[in-house]
């Protein structure tokens, strides 16, 4: 393995492979920014595996010239896992959907976040199942209808933040795939973040949900709709940064700047490393049109890391008792074949 750092640029991450997404969709975004991403990290490409399920998003490590496998729906999350036990020298990331990783994977996906697995999961949420053709999956609103509701979804959606933090994820973010900016740098983010680092990227589907996040996450009032989340600031938002977020409780409130009666200290100030996830929960449940949309970093936190734990375990039995294969073969009920005659 090598270990000395590299310099790459985003033209060495690309593979020979044709890129085959629908013309418009928000993957050919979340792609471009994850190759221009890695280079900043200096790691060699032949040290970088990307491990996704099933659904357009999973078709990324194709287009990644570094290590990759296109697995089984829903358990990108438990093949990273092994991957990254047997060598914890990589930089493994998961790419999974909405569908993939939220109904299939749900359980793998929830358990690699609960063990601080250090992996990269990337999941692209566009409210669809749009390889199948346009069915509702767990997080489409309730109510839609598509072609496997055509009487309208009657699922109450998940909140996938919600479910890292039940998880108690080291790292959760959201960004979205028209910023693409802000999505480089919450990537990175998590890149760099040494455990779990779960991202929520809201996805468009030009073809089964499209727009289906234009009502906040449109240019044109983009800054009026969504809050960006720094740590160690309060949560200003608007064109003019005129408005803010207040707790009351438990409870957000919007409130604004230039409200006489308004005392700066009332203002939620954003601690992404905050132990307890109660603050992060609240901001994830702040939605449109209510409230503006957070995006950014919820939660960053550290933890022991379940492969380095996993790796000590094995460290201090073999010390404690040297292995040998031999002597497991022979004890208990065991017995010796031999050839006839």
């Amino acid at each position: 393995m090598s270990t000395t750092a590299v310099k790459l640029t985003r033209k060495d991450m690309v593979s020979d492979q044709e890129v085959r997404w629908c013309p418009g969709c928000g993957d050919y975004a979340i792609l471009s920014q994850i190759q221009r991403a890695l280079p900043e990290l200096g790691i060699p490409r032949e040290n970088i595996v990307f491990v996704s399920g099933i659904g357009c998003s999973s078709r990324l490590p194709y287009y990644m010239s570094t290590y990759g496998f296109h697995s089984i729906h829903g358990r990108a999350p438990t093949l990273a896992s092994g991957l990254k036990m047997a060598r914890p020298d990589l930089h493994v990331w998961v790419i999974t959907g909405d569908g993939d990783g939220l109904s299939i994977g749900a359980n793998h996906l929830l358990h690699a976040m609960r063990r601080n697995v250090d992996l990269k999961i990337i999941l692209f949420n566009n409210q669809i199942y749009g390889l199948t053709k346009g069915q509702y999956s767990p997080t489409s609103e309730f109510g839609k209808k598509t072609k496997s509701s055509p009487y309208g979804n009657i699922d109450h959606p998940i909140r996938p933040l919600s479910v890292a933090l039940a998880a108690e994820a080291t790292f959760v973010a959201r960004t979205i795939d028209r910023d693409t900016k802000h999505m480089q740098q919450v990537l990175l983010r998590a890149a760099r973040h040494h455990g779990t680092a779960f991202v929520e990227v809201y996805q468009n589907c030009v073809i089964f949900n499209d727009g289906a996040f234009d009502e906040f996450a449109d240019k044109a009032w983009r800054t009026e709709r969504t809050v960006l989340l720094e740590h160690g600031q309060p949560l200003v938002f608007g064109a003019q940064r005129d408005k803010a977020i207040r707790a009351s409780g438990v409870r957000p409130e919007v409130v604004r700047l230039d409200d006489p009666a308004l005392r700066r200290e009332e203002l939620l100030v954003h601690d992404e490393q905050r132990e307890d996830p109660t603050l992060a929960m609240m901001l994830d449940r702040m939605t449109s049109p209510e409230f503006p949309v957070p995006l950014g970093v919820f939660r960053s936190v550290q933890r022991p890391v379940y492969d380095e734990l996993m790796e000590q375990q094995i460290r201090q039995a073999r010390l404690r008792q040297p292995p040998d294969l031999d002597a497991i073969f022979r004890e208990g009920d065991s017995w010796e074949i031999k050839r006839e005659g």
